[in-house]
């Protein structure tokens, strides 16, 4: 079990700073399936991307699979570990935080179903077609990390839920140029139409004042989920909610680098500094002292407007 947790911890260390920086503020327990269930997630989007612990790889690799085999074969192999028969480590890990805090089958294969979105080419027509992909690809990450920390309850999810919406709203923000040259497009199209931007074009030095314009929107939309996820700290272990509200403010405050850079955001990829990480760290120490102020109110603020997956929706 160690040497899983190793495994895991050196691959969100060098995956991503920002969430390994949270991880660590979490107790023991949760901060082993936190890395546990990272090291999954990471597995299974860099297969699908072709990358390396979420940077691109120094040499491609021979292509074998299609990308819809490759998220054929990610399903069958996840279907296998939930069944207790995984088939390598990064599965192995899943099938060990699956088990361990009774999370449900549809979570891991909603992710699973996020990255067959990517392998299929969807277009998003909508916001609301954008926000179902965050969910898949964010949101229902968000889930089960709180399934982690013990949540059971469906109102507190959903806070969850938008939390990881958010992040990846934050995400599409900042990396939309190389996301574009990459073939993929996560903006609205209807956006793009209403600034009178095309798809093939969008990202030329000429066109950057409109598509800031349509980012800086994205953004906004944005920060009533941010918000929404706060009130979900309230009902989180104090450890568990400096953790979370820690990678929410350095997450955030990458979208608020994106914002001060304007149409130049994108001539380089927006990282937060070192400093400004451990600001982040601050603010969710913060905000894990004051979270009580929202105990026993969970409407307020309300989630009124907020796109809600179906498998989360008050019956």
């Amino acid at each position: 079990m160690q040497d899983l947790v190793e495994f895991s911890r050196a691959r969100i260390e060098k995956g991503s700073k920002s969430f390994a920086l949270a991880a660590r503020l979490f107790p023991p327990e949760p901060r082993e399936s936190a890395y546990m269930l990272y090291a999954w997630c990471r597995h299974c989007d860099d297969l699908v991307d072709d990358q390396v612990l979420g940077h691109a790889r120094a040499q491609t690799m021979p292509a074998h699979d299609s990308a819809r085999e490759t998220v054929d074969r990610l399903e069958q192999q996840t279907r296998t570990a939930l069944a207790g028969q995984p088939s390598e480590p990064a599965f192995e890990a899943l099938q060990k935080v699956a088990l361990r805090h009774e999370i449900p089958d549809a979570y891991p294969l909603e992710l699973i179903a996020g990255f067959r979105m990517d392998a299929d080419g969807r277009t998003y027509e909508t916001i609301e077609d954008v926000l179902e992909y965050c969910y898949h690809v964010a949101g229902v990450v968000g889930v089960m990390m709180a399934m982690v920390m013990g949540v059971r309850d469906a109102a507190v999810l959903r806070r969850a839920s938008d939390l990881g919406i958010a992040f990846q709203l934050t995400n599409i923000a900042r990396d939309v140029v190389a996301d574009q040259a990459a073939g993929r497009l996560y903006l609205p199209h209807q956006w793009l139409d209403e600034a009178g931007l095309s798809r093939a074009d969008m990202a030329i030095a000429a066109n950057r004042d409109r598509l800031f314009n349509v980012v800086a929107r994205l953004l906004d939309l944005a920060e009533p989920y941010y918000a929404s996820s706060r009130v979900g700290m309230a009902h989180l272990p104090f450890r568990a909610a400096w953790a979370v509200g820690a990678a929410s403010a350095v997450y955030r405050d990458i979208g608020t680098l994106v914002r001060q850079r304007g149409p130049e955001a994108w001539d380089q990829r927006v990282s937060t500094s070192p400093s400004r990480k451990l600001a982040g760290v601050a603010a969710g120490l913060s905000a894990a002292v004051n979270r009580r102020g929202h105990a026993g109110k969970m409407d307020s603020p309300s989630r009124d407007g907020l796109w809600t997956p179906s498998s989360l929706r008050a019956e």
